[in-house]
């Protein structure tokens, strides 16, 4: 059965999407959920790059990753996505996730920010290949979450049709600004 958080949302959405021995990059490894969910998707012969900005956060996707038996598929980096393009070239990966927001249980002072966030969704969409795909959970809410979904969404509502399949998704009837899952394809065009 599907779940119904963002993130189970948004995994169900890429199902099928990442093809056996894909490259996909975890922009905001977390916890590592994402990044368990990316390397089981690519299989033995894919690789995951899952990036974050705070040690711990590579730390628990770390600890996950090896409870799960995937490491070997997966580099962990400690750098700000915005520098992803500095680990992977235009037009090689097949999926990018971000889970924006801040490490669950860690310090929200220490989270994702609009300007930096548009960025690095600019050079994400330059890395993704002809029919890749590119996820966001957007969180709208307290700490920054209200200015990056008021940055994203235009942002995203703005990428040329010919190019960008952009689907957002909503949570219709849940209460206190619930998440907007979103995903982006490229167009084989």
């Amino acid at each position: 059965m599907i779940g119904f958080t963002v993130t189970q949302w948004m995994h169900h959405m890429l199902r099928g999407l990442i093809p056996e021995g894909g490259r996909c990059i975890d922009a905001t490894a977390g916890s590592g959920r994402d990044t368990v969910y990316l390397a089981r998707a690519v299989g033995e012969s894919g690789s995951v790059i899952a990036m974050d900005i705070q040690e711990e956060a590579l730390c628990q996707t770390a600890a996950r990753l090896e409870r799960e038996g995937l490491s070997d598929r997966v580099r962990l980096i400690l750098d700000s996505h915005v520098f992803m393009d500095r680990y992977a070239k235009e037009e090689t990966i097949d999926a990018i996730l971000f889970n924006l927001g801040y490490l669950p249980g860690g310090d929200h002072r220490i989270c994702t920010r609009a300007d930096t966030s548009v960025e690095a969704v600019r050079m994400g969409l330059a890395l993704l290949k002809k029919g890749g795909v590119m996820g966001l959970c957007i969180y709208r809410g307290g700490d920054t979450g209200f200015e990056e979904e008021r940055a994203l969404l235009p942002f995203l509502s703005s990428l040329d049709k010919k190019n960008y399949l952009v689907i957002r998704c909503d949570f219709w009837n849940r209460e206190n600004n619930p998440p907007i899952p979103v995903l982006i394809v490229r167009q084989n065009r």
